[in-house]
C-alpha cells in the first residue's frame, strides 16, 4: 500500500511543477505587447543569454529579479518573461507580482516565442 501513496505523491508533484511553469500568454499576444512598448525579459543566466536569446530581450537573471525593479520601468508597464523551460520565468513572474507589478506575463520557454 505505501508504494501507491508514493506513486500518487510523485504524480501530484510532477503535475504541480507542470502547472506552475505553464505559460500564461500566447506567442502572438506576447509579440503584440512587446510591439506596443512592453519589456521582454530573459531570466536565464548571463551565459545562457550570451549563447542566444530573443531579439530585443533584456537579460535579468532570476536571482537578481527582485532587486532590479528600476531596470523594468513603471510597475504598470507590460513585462513578458521567458527562460529555457518556463520554471524560472514562472518564479520571476510570482516575484514581480508580489512586488506590485501589475502586467507581468510568463511566456514560459523561449521556444514558445
Amino acid at each position: 500500500m505505501p508504494s501507491y501513496v508514493l506513486l500518487l505523491a510523485t504524480i501530484a508533484a510532477f503535475g504541480a511543477l507542470w502547472y506552475m511553469k505553464r505559460p500564461d500568454i500566447s506567442s502572438g499576444s506576447a509579440k503584440a505587447l512587446i510591439a506596443n512598448g512592453g519589456v521582454l525579459v530573459d531570466v536565464r543566466s548571463p551565459g545562457e543569454f550570451a549563447a542566444g536569446h530573443l531579439a530585443g530581450a533584456r537579460n535579468l537573471p532570476l536571482d537578481r529579479i527582485g532587486a532590479s525593479g528600476a531596470l523594468l520601468g513603471p510597475r504598470d508597464k507590460p513585462i513578458v518573461l521567458y527562460c529555457a523551460s518556463g520554471a524560472r520565468s514562472a518564479m520571476a513572474a510570482r516575484t514581480l507580482r508580489s512586488a506590485g507589478y501589475t502586467q507581468v506575463s510568463n511566456l514560459g520557454a523561449m521556444s514558445n516565442w
